[in-house]
C-alpha cells in the first residue's frame, strides 16, 4: 500500500502543476498494485532518478536550490514571487531571497518588472525601505537579494486579529509617509501602498518592503487597467488611465490606516469589479470608529486621505506628516499633564 509520504508527495506534484490529475491517478493505481513511486514518476514525468530526487528535496520545486545559498525557511509569498530566509555562504550573512516563480518568469513583462524593482531597491537607500543587494539568475531562476527583516507584515498581524490603537496606527502611518515622501523626492511613486507591503520589525522599526508597482511620477497606466491592489486603489486608479500621483498613494495609505484601526477594509467584496465600483461611488462609512471612541482627529485624517476628490486630499506628504505629528505631539503633552496632575493623588499627597 502507498505510504502517507508518497500520497502527500503525489498531491504536491499535482498542486505544483508538475503532474496532471489524470497522470497522478494512473500513478496512484500502480502504487496500490505495489509499484515504487520514484520509478513510476520517472516514467510519468519522463525524467531521471536524480531529477525525481531533486523534486523530493525541493518539495516539487517550491524550495529553490541556488549555489551559494542554504535555504532556512520560506517567509513570504506574493502574486508572482516567493521569499526565503537564506544563509549566504560567501558573506556568512542571513539575507532574504525573493524568487520569481517559473510561470511568472515566462511572462516577459512580469520578468522585466521583477528585475526593475530589484535594481530600483539596489539604488535607493532609506532607513524605512528594505535594502536591495541586486538581482541574479541561475538557469531559468530569477532572484533578488534583500535585507532580511525580523518581523511581520501589518497584513499578517491583521489576519491574526491584532488591532492597533489610534496612536500606534498614526505613528506607523507617519513612518510610512516619511518613506513615501523621500521616494517622491527621488521621483518615485509607490502605487501599491497596503498593509502587506509594510513590515513592523521586532525592534519597532517600520519598513516598506515592495516596489513592484513603483513608477516615475507622472507615468501613465493603461487606460483599461488599474495598477495596484484592488482594495487599496484610489477612485482615479480604479477608473484606469491615471498617472502616477502621490495623492493616489495618500488615498491608499488612508485605506491602510482605516484597516489598522477598524480591523476591516472600508470597501470589501468577493468580486473585484464590485470593489472598484465601491471605491469610485460609495461613501465611506465607519460606525466602528464612533463605537470605539476614536478621536475626531482620526476621523478627519481618514476622511481627508480617502476623499473621492483628488483636490480635497492632502496635496503633499509633508502636509500629511505635519498634521498627524502635530496631533500626536499634542496628545503626548496632554497625557503628560494629566499624569502630572494625577501623580500626587496616587502618592496620597493630594491637598
Amino acid at each position: 500500500m502507498p505510504t502517507q509520504d508518497d500520497v502527500e508527495f503525489l498531491a504536491l506534484l499535482v498542486h505544483r502543476r508538475r503532474l496532471t490529475k489524470d497522470l497522478a491517478a494512473a500513478v496512484f493505481t500502480e502504487l496500490q498494485r505495489g509499484g515504487e513511486l520514484d520509478g513510476l514518476l520517472e516514467g510519468a514525468l519522463g525524467c531521471s532518478a536524480s531529477e525525481v530526487a531533486k523534486l523530493r528535496r525541493t518539495r516539487a520545486g517550491e524550495i529553490p536550490e541556488i549555489p551559494g545559498y542554504d535555504v532556512i525557511q520560506k517567509i513570504g509569498s506574493g502574486g508572482t514571487a516567493d521569499v526565503f530566509r537564506v544563509h549566504e555562504k560567501k558573506s556568512g550573512r542571513v539575507i532574504a531571497l525573493k524568487v520569481l516563480r517559473e510561470e511568472a518568469a515566462s511572462v516577459p513583462a512580469t520578468k522585466s518588472a521583477f528585475v526593475a524593482e530589484a535594481r530600483l531597491l539596489e539604488k535607493l537607500r532609506h532607513p524605512g525601505l528594505v535594502e536591495g543587494h541586486g538581482v541574479a539568475r541561475f538557469g531559468e531562476l530569477y532572484f533578488s537579494r534583500l535585507e532580511c527583516i525580523d518581523g511581520r507584515t501589518l497584513l499578517e498581524m491583521l489576519d491574526d486579529d491584532v488591532r492597533f490603537d489610534e496612536t500606534q496606527a498614526l505613528r506607523i502611518v507617519v513612518a510610512v509617509a516619511e518613506v513615501l515622501a523621500w521616494l517622491a523626492e527621488n521621483g518615485v511613486v509607490h502605487r501599491d501602498v497596503k498593509p502587506g507591503n509594510i513590515m513592523l520589525a521586532s525592534d519597532g522599526r517600520v519598513k516598506l518592503i515592495d516596489l513592484g508597482f513603483a513608477a516615475s511620477e507622472g507615468a501613465a497606466q493603461h487606460a483599461d487597467k488599474a495598477v495596484g491592489t484592488v482594495h487599496y486603489l484610489s477612485p482615479e486608479q480604479c477608473r484606469g488611465g491615471a498617472v502616477a500621483d502621490i495623492r493616489s498613494d495618500i488615498y491608499s495609505l488612508g485605506v491602510t490606516l482605516f484597516h489598522l484601526v477598524v480591523g476591516r477594509l472600508p470597501f470589501d467584496s468577493s468580486d473585484d469589479r464590485e470593489v472598484l465600483r465601491m471605491q469610485v461611488m460609495q461613501s465611506l462609512s465607519s460606525p466602528e470608529l464612533k463605537s470605539r471612541g476614536a478621536s475626531h482627529y482620526l476621523h478627519y485624517f481618514i476622511e481627508k486621505m480617502m476623499s473621492k476628490e483628488v483636490e480635497l486630499r492632502y496635496q503633499s506628504w509633508q502636509e500629511l506628516v505635519d498634521d498627524i505629528q502635530g496631533q500626536l505631539a499634542g496628545r503626548a503633552s496632554l497625557d503628560f499633564e494629566r499624569e502630572a496632575r494625577e501623580r500626587p493623588k496616587r502618592n496620597g499627597r493630594s491637598r
